[in-house]
């Protein structure tokens, strides 16, 4: 007898018949004890075939930032961006110098100079300011995608390298336990930061 049978009008008047079944009231007792064991049963029987969670679940947790740090490619990564950092920074530091002496020029022949050379003298130096605002803008930006870009690609690789280790370990997941990560709370005992970062060496010297 299935559950819905159990719970239906059907089952209801199958009880209702045990309850009365003959005139011997203990035959009737034994007979509804066993219907509702049977239904105890089927409820148990369909809890169990729905659950799908492991008894047991592995897991580990890995902070990225420390692979960034502590790997060879990840110190490689850090010492590429940085020097394409400091070169966008040079060229605005360029700009401002320019800039600088456009503004003392102006300051030491502004008494000597005309009012139409002065106001064509002014509106050089702001086209010379928007151009270097404009620049400085586009050379963030350069740094921010060059940025993601490496970012990106290290990532992908933690990815790999935290898999190969989640594999040899026995682990079903690996969170990212770094600031802002979706962990939050563990055991270090779970912490394979390490294990990470001796692969990551191996794969990447």
């Amino acid at each position: 007898m299935c559950l819905c049978d159990a719970v239906s009008g059907k089952g209801t008047e199958r009880m209702r018949g045990l309850a009365g079944w003959t005139g011997q009231r203990g035959a009737g007792w034994t007979g509804l004890c066993l219907a509702l064991v049977t239904v105890a049963l089927l409820i148990g029987g369909c809890r169990s075939n729905t659950s799908t969670v492991p008894t047991s679940t592995r897991i580990g947790v890995l902070d990225p930032q420390r692979v960034l740090g502590e790997t060879n490619a990840g110190k490689r990564a850090k010492d590429m961006l940085a020097s394409f950092a400091k070169n966008r920074q040079a060229l605005i530091e360029l700009e401002e110098k320019e800039l600088r002496r456009m503004e003392e020029d102006f300051v030491k022949q502004g008494s000597v100079l005309s009012a139409p050379a002065k106001r064509e003298r002014e509106e050089q130096f702001r086209r010379r300011m928007s151009e270097y605002q404009q620049k400085v803008t586009d050379l963030n930006r350069e740094v921010q995608d060059k940025q993601k870009e490496v970012l990106d690609g290290f990532r992908d690789k933690i990815e790999a390298m935290s898999g190969k280790v989640a594999k040899r370990l026995g682990l079903q997941a690996v969170f990212d336990r770094g600031h802002g990560g979706p962990t939050l709370y563990f055991d270090e005992t779970v912490d394979v930061s390490s294990q990470v970062i001796e692969e990551f060496n191996k794969t990447y010297p």
